[in-house]
Parts: C-alpha cells; structure tokens; sequence
C-alpha cells in the first residue's frame, strides 16, 4: 500500500502490547489521525525521535481498513522545549493537547492544527505568559466550534458601551449591564483581540496579562460549556 506523508502534533500516546504505541495525531491535510508505531518503545526504534509530545514531526503513515492506521517513519521538525522548563508551562501544553483532541473529529479542518501550533509556539517563548497562550487558545476553540461570545451587543440587542460595567449571561452567551459587574471596556476589547490577533501582538497592549487574569475564569466556564 501506498504511504502518506504530512506533518502532525502528537495529542496522545497509549501503550499498546510489549512494545508499541497507539498515536492520536492531528494534522493540516487529514485532520485527526490514530495511528499504531510498532516497536516504538524498543531502544533502537527509528520512529520514537519523530514522536515527541511538544513537537511538530513530519510523519509518513499508511492508512488502516479500519480506524487504525501504521506509522511508518517520523523526522523531528520543530521541538518545543522550553514548554517543559517551568511545570505550569508543561501543564498548559498538556491541557492545549487534551483540549484540541476533545474538540476535533477525525475531519477536522486544517486551523485546528494550526492553532494548537501557534498555542505550543507561544507556551515556548517564555518572554510571554502562560494565560495569554491558554487564553488565545480558548478563545479561537470556541470560534472554529461555532461558540463565539457576543462581543458587540448585550443582551438587550443594545451596543456594548464604555464606562460600563458589565457581567456575563452564559444562556445568552453576551454580556449584560451591571453595577457591580467585574467586565469593562477594556476586558471587552481584549476578547476582541484574541480572536483576530496573533499572541505576540497582544502581549504589548498595556496591562494585557492582568485582564487576561481577570478573564480566566469566564474563559474556562465558556470552554467548559461548549464540550460538554
């Protein structure tokens, strides 16, 4: 049988018998892939190099008669190391792993793997937070799933204004005036950004990583609601 070629993210490894490895792994061109490395785990195996968690690799597969496919070789192309230089960054990245398998199906488009690229590239750079890699991540995952917030209009159909305190309605998934609300323009703004931005120009907007903390909580329960 012929070979495929791409390049792929690791989102999971299970031991598989004495020596092998069942591989869930996500791709640009053939969405969510599990594929069985046989004798992976053995010392001299060739593909354990190219199947690094944290790591873009460029895999060759062939595909199964029925959901399982094989590996057949595996080249190292990008190593994200630092993510496992500080353990809160190891935690994020794992999380980034886990959600983006969560999210995908077997079809998934090619953004997904490309935002858990970009996620992994941002956990790297250690000159940039940690909740500003995750909070990107859960803002462009509830986008490609069809969950974005209303950041425009409150629940009223009303525009959003400034010098207005605002809390969130998860039912109506938009925001709603409130005087003692903890949300403002600037958290509103921010929201905004995440969604059409790359991290790295988020970063140097002024205070960015205390909104972003201030948003964590709201994030997470949104990411929480839209996977069940």
């Amino acid at each position: 049988m012929n070979s495929q070629q791409t390049n792929g993210i690791v989102l999971n490894r299970i031991n598989f018998g004495e020596a092998d490895r069942i591989l869930t792994i996500i791709t640009p061109e053939y969405g969510k892939l599990r594929l069985m490395a046989k004798g992976v785990r053995k010392v001299k195996s060739k593909l354990a190099g190219g199947i690094e968690l944290f790591s873009i690799s460029d895999i060759s597969f062939i595909r199964g008669r029925r959901d399982i496919g094989t590996l057949v070789s595996t080249r190292l192309v990008t190593h994200y190391g630092n993510i496992v230089s500080e353990i809160n960054r190891t935690t994020a990245g794992y999380n980034a792993l886990k959600l983006i398998d969560k999210i995908t199906e077997e079809d998934s488009e090619a953004e997904y793997y490309q935002v858990l690229m970009r996620t992994l590239a941002t956990l790297n750079n250690t000159d940039l937070s940690i909740v500003l890699a995750e909070s990107w991540l859960y803002m462009q995952a509830l986008r490609l799933g069809g969950h974005t917030p209303n950041l425009t209009t409150d629940v009223n159909g009303a525009r959003l204004e400034a010098n207005t305190n605002y809390q969130f309605d998860f039912e109506a998934q938009a925001f709603f005036a409130s005087e003692h609300g903890m949300y403002r323009d600037g958290h509103i703004k921010l929201l905004r950004l995440l969604l059409s931005e790359q991290p790295a120009k988020i970063a140097v907007v002024g205070g960015a990583d205390q909104i972003l903390e201030d948003l964590e909580g709201l994030l997470k329960a949104l990411i929480k609601q839209s996977t069940g």
